[in-house]
């Protein structure tokens, strides 16, 4: 079949090669390409491009984990604030959280994605899923997978709901109320944790990708998950392709993965927080953004065998692509966006793409496009 590759939007002089290298990924599609680009250069857009049958400018879809980096930059305002406090334990904001052996476990641990709890049993239903209070309720009844502390695992689908409940105790307010009242606002962001419905006409779902063969085969050796904590992290009720296209999810907005926007929303998002847009000041002092970029804790994540992956609930960057500062962090999202600030080149980038990128994850794409893009600014 023959897909409609033109790319559409406009780059500043200088970024030709990103414009190029767009264009290239998209003719080495053969799987239904469609996507959008979004780079801020110090508050600044000097990338703006999108295709594929479909795909607007203004188009908003799942970003699945991506989501993860607008909760978690609502902490690290709160932390900034000083009305959280990174090395106090969880259960002092939240007594309940005691109950499940992780009494000692501080914040700092907690975003680190060291509490060991990563699931539940039985596993949640699709609407239980999407909603952040009722998961943070039954995580705290449940066994940790691990020793709290002395390691760490991807918590993919739980760790906004864990947070958010610290955020809830702390404020009296939602991550979603608070990154609607202090981010999303005052900068326009098409970036939803909550999708209103007058939107919904805005809205492209994600389209589902059948494994080729080869990759059905790579998938049966991949991870390895001798204690079934991969299992626990990803137990969930549907195809995550399929839980993020549900209505209630997007109404929601689950601060894990359930939120909606385009790469402008992304970028815009990280231009905002380290370099502040249209005259504003950046969101996040320096101090605040190298501290939740920093790796805490060297090793093996126990859910997707990753090294040395996390800050502070964001991801660390430079460790997925070398020609970003090592002060880089953000966050991808299954279906393959791909969302970070680079504070020290002052790049904020943000990619999404409707098709399910195969197994999940950021999508291969972002390299060269990111590649190309640290190439536009160090020639700039």
């Amino acid at each position: 079949m023959t897909y409609d590759i033109t790319v559409h939007g406009t780059v500043t002089p200088g970024f030709e090669g990103v414009r190029d290298a767009f264009a290239t990924v998209l003719a080495e599609d053969t799987t239904e390409p469609g996507s959008q680009l979004s780079v801020r250069l110090h508050g600044r857009t000097v990338v703006d491009l999108w295709a594929g049958e479909g795909i607007e400018a203004t188009s908003l879809l799942p970003v699945f984990s991506s989501t993860k980096g607008a909760a978690h930059l609502v902490v690290a305002l709160l932390v900034q604030d000083g009305t959280l406090d990174l090395d106090r334990a969880v259960a002092s904001y939240w007594p309940e959280f005691a109950a499940s052996g992780t009494e000692t476990l501080t914040l700092r641990e907690l975003l680190a994605h060291r509490s060991g709890l990563v699931g539940a049993d039985p596993r949640f239903t699709d609407e239980e899923l999407a909603d952040d209070r009722l998961v943070a309720e039954r995580l705290v009844r449940q066994k940790p997978l691990w020793e709290p502390g002395t390691a760490y695992g991807y918590h993919a689908v739980v760790i906004g709901a864990l947070t958010g409940e610290v955020v809830r105790r702390a404020t009296g307010r939602s991550i979603q109320e608070l990154y609607e009242e202090r981010v999303r606002t005052p900068y326009g962001l098409d970036l939803y944790l909550g999708l209103p419905e007058a939107l919904e006409p805005r809205f492209v779902p994600v389209r589902p990708m059948a494994p080729t063969p080869e990759q059905a085969r790579t998938l049966t050796a991949f991870p390895p998950d001798p204690e079934g904590v991969f299992a626990a992290a990803f137990n969930l009720p549907t195809d995550l392709a399929v839980w993020a296209n549900i209505p209630v999810v997007r109404a929601r907005g689950s601060a894990s993965a359930g939120g909606v926007g385009s790469a402008r929303g992304l970028a815009g998002m990280y231009a905002a927080a380290v370099s502040g847009t249209d005259g504003a000041a950046p969101l996040l002092t320096p101090a605040t953004a190298a501290g939740f970029a920093r790796l805490s804790w060297p090793g093996t994540d126990l859910v997707t065998g990753a090294e040395d992956v996390f800050g502070l609930g964001f991801r660390r960057s430079s460790g997925q692509y070398p020609a970003l500062s090592e002060g880089s962090f953000g966050h991808s999202g299954a279906a393959g966006s791909q969302a970070f600030a680079d504070p020290e080149q002052g790049i904020a980038y943000g990619y999404t793409r409707r098709r399910y990128a195969y197994p999940g994850g950021e999508a291969p794409e972002n390299t060269p496009l990111v590649d190309a893009v640290v190439r536009a600014v160090r020639g700039a």
